[in-house]
Parts: C-alpha cells; structure tokens; sequence
C-alpha cells in the first residue's frame, strides 16, 4: 500500500506546497503554511478527513426523532453541574488550567469515582510514568483503584487500546504530548495537536467513548494550540483560581450538552479535589462590623446565584490617579466613575480608585455596576453601608439603573443567606416594591431608577 507524503497547506486558501515556505504560492500570505498529510489512494482507499460525526440522510427537522442525551454522573457534584449533569456517550471534552492547578487530581478523581459504580474507564498519560499516577492515587486515598493506565504518546498505539478496551470514559492527558506517525512535526506543534484531536473526537462519535482532552495553556491564560480544537469538542472547560489559594474554579466556557458560563466550585484539600456546598461563603470576607468600601453584590454564574463582597479603596492620589480592578473590567471602571461624577456629584478625579472582587473570582456581567458605584462612594466617605446589605444592577451612561437577568433568583438566595436589605432595579423588584411572601421573608427591597436614588436611599439608612 502506497504510504502517505507530508505535504504543507495554507490555512488561508487551501493551497498546498511540498516543502515549507515562508509565503503561500498561491495567495501570498506570510506565514500560512502548517504541515498536513497527502494520503496516496493506492489499494483501498481510506479517508482521513471523515467528517468527525456520523453522516445522515436529509431529512425534515419535523421527522427527525429529538431525545434527551443520557448522562453518567461522575460522582462528584460540582464537576457534574458544569457538565450539564454529567458524561455523554460520545461527547468530547476539552479542560484547560494552568499547571498544577489540579486537572490530573480532578480528573483521576472522577474516573476512579466511575469506576466504583462499574462503568469501564482509561487513563491515558503522556507527561507521567504508570507509577507516577499510582504514587498520586494513593496520595488522593483512592486505594485499590481498579482504573486502568496507559503511558503512552502515540496515537496510533492509543487508538488500539481505545478500541480493545473500548472504556465508557477516557482521559488523555495531555493533547499536546500526543504524536501521529503520519506527521513529522514534533508533538505539541498546531499540526500534531490538530491532527491527533480530530481522530480522537472521530473515534469518540465512533465508538461510543466519552472522551475529555487535557489541553496545555499559554502564559496569557489561553488554551495552547489551534483554535480549531475548541470548535471541535462538545465542550470546553477552564481551571481557574490561584495556585496559592485553596479554592479553585471550573468554569464551562463551550457546552452542546448544558448550560455555558456555569462554575463548579472546589477546595484543594490533601485527599484532593472536594466540591464546595455553598460557595458563596468564600467570596464574603467576616467582618464583625459593617467597614467603609465594601458592599455586597449577587452575581450569576450559569444557573448558580452567588454572593461575592466587591471591595473598594479611594484613597489621595497624584496629578495621574490610577484606576485598577482585580476580577473587573478595568474599563468599565473608568466608565463607571464619570457616571457618579456627572449624576450623583461624587468626583474621584484626584483619587486613586482600586476595587477588587474578594475570592479571586472574575465577574464580567454589568449587574455588578451599581455594586461597584455604592462601595466607590463609601470609600470616598467614609461611611459604612448598613449591615446585611446589597445590590445588583446595570448603570448606564445616562445614569439610569437597568434591570439584571433573574433578578428573582438573586433575591431568592440573598433571603436565604440572611441578608436584610437590598437595593435593586425597580424592574427586578417584586410587585408593589415590597419582599412580601415566604421566599423573600426578612429582606426589605429597595427599588431604584437612577443612581442618584441608590445613593439617596443609603444616605438615609447609614
């Protein structure tokens, strides 16, 4: 059988050189010529570039037969949520973080978990020996682990033991160690890392293995390689938090099967990963006493509620004062504070602002502007915002206070965590703008239209 030439393609026009240039021959592109494989159709003719899902006949959206995918809970809660309820027959799944956040930890935890409840699994390791993944099972205190361990990076030899063992669930760790005998690019290039995860995601839709890819990051954070790996997995998962903190996030940034920008919260223990019943109590600091520059605010990630305290400190800056956020948008910082200059009178121009969400978690969603604004002024006077006190809501530039998606929700879980007090947009409050009602019991709400009222409404209960 004829064997296969490496050819390089550009990823621009499609065009193909047989030896790498720095231009493309056809569409002068710089720097556009990654190597690929020409395969010789001598003999039976196999195609590589099967499509990555099974083929069907045409037919109406009507006749076709829609059911609900059916899942396998790993066993561990929080992971499970992020999934969407747990693992798909066949799904892919793409987890990035930086190094020696706990990827392996989580995930060895995950499978020896499923392997207890008897369904088949594979561990594939290409960064560690066999004995340094028992010496970490042991560690975690999974003892007489019945996981099955392959060390190994090449692709082919992977794809044999997938198919004799044909796991439920395997896990290769990592993608960028892993290597194609048809390509003589070393591994971790974008060629191999694409290469190898395109046959891994076919033979998953395949075989019928649920597969989950460990995918190194770069220095910004980013998941290393082609881009092309995230538009090709069913799902994409990101490790966040400090190495130094004990708490880590798992974020779901791309989920075909569930709910994206939900978060699963764990604390690194000795045992290992363990999932965190209440998360909101990490990101609200114990002060006995309300302090000035503080107010609570009630973010949503995913379909979770959680109450994060954001911080503020305004303080007498130079001819050049300094705007910086930890875990906000540092523009949306500045906007904010030319909003509370020219609506509510509160000038910062000679300040320094810093604000900082607590916990190290990241909020992007604006219902963290008013929040941002309340603890901005307390700072600046001074002043404490009462006790069990918070707020949610978008600003705009004109200063009005627009509602926040599911604000019901937000209410909901800061009744139940004892808070006294709230400050909402007018379009989030209850009918009537009072609490009313069990689910609200304890909770007086505040409606607001402007940011002038919200300041208004805490002048007079400070």
């Amino acid at each position: 059988m004829a064997k296969d030439k490496t050819v390089y393609s550009c990823t621009e026009c499609g065009g193909t050189s047989a030896r790498w240039l720095g231009k493309c021959p056809s569409c002068g592109a710089w720097n556009t010529l990654i190597e690929t494989v020409a395969e010789a159709p001598a003999g039976g003719v196999r195609n590589r570039f099967a499509s990555l899902a099974p083929a069907s006949e045409v037919a109406a959206l009507a006749d076709i037969e829609a059911s609900e995918v059916e899942r396998t809970p790993t066993g561990i809660g929080e992971l499970d949520r992020v999934l969407g309820g747990g693992i798909v027959e066949g799904g892919v799944v793409l987890i990035g973080g930086d190094p020696g956040i706990g990827k392996s930890t989580l995930l060895l935890q995950a499978l020896d978990g499923l392997q207890r409840a008897g369904v088949p699994t594979l561990y594939v390791t290409g960064e560690e020996s066999g004995a340094q993944v028992a010496l970490r099972s042991r560690r975690l205190g999974l003892e007489r682990s019945q996981v099955k361990v392959l060390a190994e990076i090449q692709l082919e030899k992977i794809q044999a033991t997938i198919a004799a063992q044909q796991p439920a669930v395997a896990v290769i760790d990592s993608i960028q160690t892993m290597y194609s005998d048809q390509l003589t690019s070393a591994p971790g290039s974008v060629a191999q890392v694409r290469e190898c995860a395109a046959h891994l995601t076919r033979a998953a839709k395949a075989g019928g293995t649920a597969t989950i890819l460990v995918g190194h990051v770069t220095k910004e954070g980013a998941l290393a390689g082609p881009r092309v790996l995230e538009h090709m997995v069913d799902t994409v998962l990101y490790f966040e938090g400090d190495t130094h903190s004990a708490f880590r996030l798992v974020r779901a940034i791309k989920n075909r099967f569930g709910a994206v920008n939900e978060i699963g919260v764990f604390a690194m223990t000795e045992k290992g990963l363990k999932g965190v019943a209440n998360p909101s109590a990490i990101f609200l600091s114990q002060h006995s006493e309300p302090v000035p520059g503080s107010c609570v605010l009630v973010t949503l990630e995913g379909t979770r509620p959680m109450l994060v305290e954001i911080q503020a400190l305004v303080d007498t800056g130079g001819p050049s004062p300094r705007r910086l956020s930890v875990g906000l948008d540092r523009d949306r910082l500045a906007m904010l504070l030319a909003v509370l200059h020219r609506h509510a009178g509160v000038a910062c121009m000679d300040q320094d602002v810093f604000v900082n969400a607590v916990g190290g978690v990241r909020i992007s969603e604006p219902a963290a502007d008013l929040a941002v604004m309340l603890a901005i002024t307390s700072s600046l006077r001074g002043r404490a915002l009462p006790k069990g006190f918070l707020a949610f809501g978008e600003v705009g530039l004109a200063g009005e206070v627009r509602p926040a998606p599911r604000g019901q929700e937000r209410l909901r879980e800061a009744a139940k965590l004892g808070f006294s007090m709230a400050i909402v947009p007018k379009a989030n409050a209850p009918k009537g703008g009072k609490a009313g009602g069990r689910e609200f019991e304890g909770l007086t709400i505040h409606p607001v239209e402007r940011i002038e009222d919200a300041l208004e409404v805490v002048r007079g209960h400070a």
